[in-house]
């Protein structure tokens, strides 16, 4: 079953046991979905909602330090409800050390030694790591990885 269709199944799950939370948060990421399947005129593959998730779940964590740092409460157990809500449909995260072990593997097998070389470092990760790893901490990895 692609993530597509779980979204949907979500949704009319919600809708029927009244989970408002989570009603709220899929039509949230399904509008998303939709959005850019008109802009893009095609289909979205499980890749690409997978990004869409995981962009939603970092605006929702971006809301999350914002609403922290203005003491609401109510904001903050809201974004809190949605990223757990959000995280049940992306793939089980990978652990830091995996990840190093993916990015030195790429690294190695470019070649690559300075700065400049990572883009080519990224476009092998990024299709081994497959969702399982935000953009930010695998761009933040190679970075780290490349300057040492």
């Amino acid at each position: 079953m692609n993530i597509k269709t779980q979204l949907n199944d979500s949704m009319k799950d919600a809708m029927k046991s009244g989970d408002e939370v989570r009603k709220r948060t899929v039509r949230m990421v399904l509008a998303a979905v939709k959005q850019a399947e008109v802009d893009k005129r095609e289909e979205l593959d499980d890749m690409a909602v997978m990004n869409i998730i995981q962009k939603e779940v970092k605006n929702r964590r971006e809301s999350l330090e914002e609403a922290r740092k203005a003491n609401r409460d109510d904001l903050i157990a809201d974004n809190e409800a949605e990223i757990k809500v959000l995280e049940a449909f992306l793939p089980k995260a990978m652990p830091e050390e995996e990840l190093r072990e993916i990015v030195q593997a790429a690294i190695t097998e470019t070649g690559a030694s300075t700065m400049a070389d990572m883009g080519r470092v990224m476009k092998i990760v990024m299709g081994k790591v497959a969702g399982r790893a935000p953009n930010d901490k695998i761009s933040a990895t190679v970075r780290e990885l490349l300057q040492n």
